[in-house]
C-alpha cells in the first residue's frame, strides 16, 4: 500500500499552547513546555506515523517582537517554517480580537498561499457559546480550510484536528523511521529538558537568559548514561540564583531534569551540572550560533 506524508507547521503567538499541542498530537513529550512565553527557541519536528501516513509537525517559536539577536533568530525560524509545508495550523486563544501577531501570521499565510487550519485552543477556559464570536472574528479576515476548537492540555478536539490534517498528506515515502517521534538529537533533547526545568523553577528574566550545553554524553556497557551539562546565564547575580542557597536550587533543577531525561531515554542517567556566566550572550551572533540556534 502506498505511503503518504504531511509536513505541517504549528504557529502562533507565545504561550498559546503550540508545544503542548505538538506533544498531544505525537502522543509523547518531545517539545518542552512552561508557563512562560518564548519557551520554544528552535524549530522542532514531532513525528507521528499512523498506518500508511506519516505526519511531521513543525513546532515553532512564538511569533513576537524581538529585542535580542536570539529573538531575531526565533522570529526568522517562525517565518521560514510557513514556507514549503503542506499545511499550517494557526493556534490562537479563545478571544474574539486579533492581535498584531495573528494579523502578521495570517498575512504571511495569504502571501505564501499556504493552506491553513485555525485551532482555537484553551476552550476549557470559556463558555462554548463564546466561541462563536471568536470563530466569526477570524472567519472575517481569512478563509481557513477548517476552524477547530481544541484543548491541547486535555486532548479535547485534537483527534478531529488530526483527521483534518490527514487530508493534506501527499503520496510519497516516509521522511523518518516509523518509530521516530522527533528529529532532535538526544543531546538536544537532554539540553531542552534541563532548560525547561530552569523555566519552571526560576522567576522573571533569569530563565530567559539561560542556555544549556551538553558537554558529555556517554553510555556505559550496562546502559547507564553519564551526562554532563553546563548552564550558561548572563549575569553573576543570576548564577547565584540558579545555584541557590547551599546549592539547593541547582540540585532541585537537576533532579527534576534527570527524572525526565531517564523517562525519555528509558535508562538510568548520572547527571552533573555546572553554571557559568556569559554576559549578554543573547545579543552575540557568535554565541547564539554557538549554543545551537542556527537557521
Amino acid at each position: 500500500m502506498a505511503t503518504k506524508t504531511a509536513m505541517i507547521t504549528i504557529a502562533g503567538r507565545p504561550n498559546v499552547g503550540k508545544s503542548t499541542l505538538t506533544n498531544q498530537l505525537v502522543g509523547e513529550k518531545i517539545a518542552i513546555v512552561s508557563n512562560k512565553p518564548q519557551t520554544t527557541r528552535n524549530r522542532i519536528c514531532g513525528i507521528l506515523t499512523k498506518g500508511q501516513t506519516q505526519f511531521v509537525f513543525v513546532d515553532t517559536p512564538g511569533f513576537h517582537k524581538p529585542r535580542t539577536k536570539l529573538g531575531d533568530y526565533m522570529v526568522n525560524v517562525t517565518k521560514s517554517s510557513i514556507a514549503d509545508v503542506d499545511l499550517a495550523i494557526l493556534v490562537v486563544e479563545p478571544v474574539p480580537t486579533l492581535g498584531p501577531q495573528e494579523q502578521t501570521l495570517i498575512a504571511q499565510l495569504k502571501e505564501r498561499k499556504c493552506p491553513a487550519i485555525l485551532a482555537i485552543n484553551k476552550i476549557d477556559t470559556v463558555e462554548k457559546e463564546n466561541l462563536l464570536a471568536v470563530i466569526a472574528a477570524y472567519a472575517q479576515v481569512h478563509s481557513f480550510d477548517a476552524i477547530i476548537p481544541i484543548c491541547a492540555k486535555t486532548g479535547d478536539g485534537v483527534e478531529d484536528l488530526l483527521t483534518q490534517c490527514e487530508k493534506y498528506a501527499l503520496d510519497g515515502p516516509f521522511l523518518f523511521p516509523e518509530d521516530a517521534t522527533t528529529d532532535q538529537p538526544e543531546r538536544q533533547v537532554m539540553a531542552e529538558i534541563i532548560r525547561e526545568k530552569l523555566l519552571w523553577c526560576l522567576e522573571r528574566e533569569v530563565p530567559h537568559g539561560t542556555a544549556v550545553e551538553i558537554t558529555r554524553f556517554s553510555e556505559r556497557d550496562n546502559g547507564i548514561i553519564d551526562l554532563d551539562a553546563t548552564i550558561y546565564c548572563e549575569k553573576a547575580s543570576h548564577k547565584g540564583i540558579i545555584i541557590g542557597k547551599h546549592g539547593e536550587m541547582l540540585k532541585k533543577i537537576s533532579t527534576m531534569a534527570r527524572t525526565d531525561c531517564e523517562r525519555f531515554m528509558g535508562t538510568r542517567i548520572y547527571l552533573t551540572t555546572w553554571v557559568k556566566v556569559k554576559e549578554n550572550w543573547r545579543d552575540s551572533d557568535f554565541l547564539v550560533r554557538n549554543f545551537g540556534y542556527r537557521e
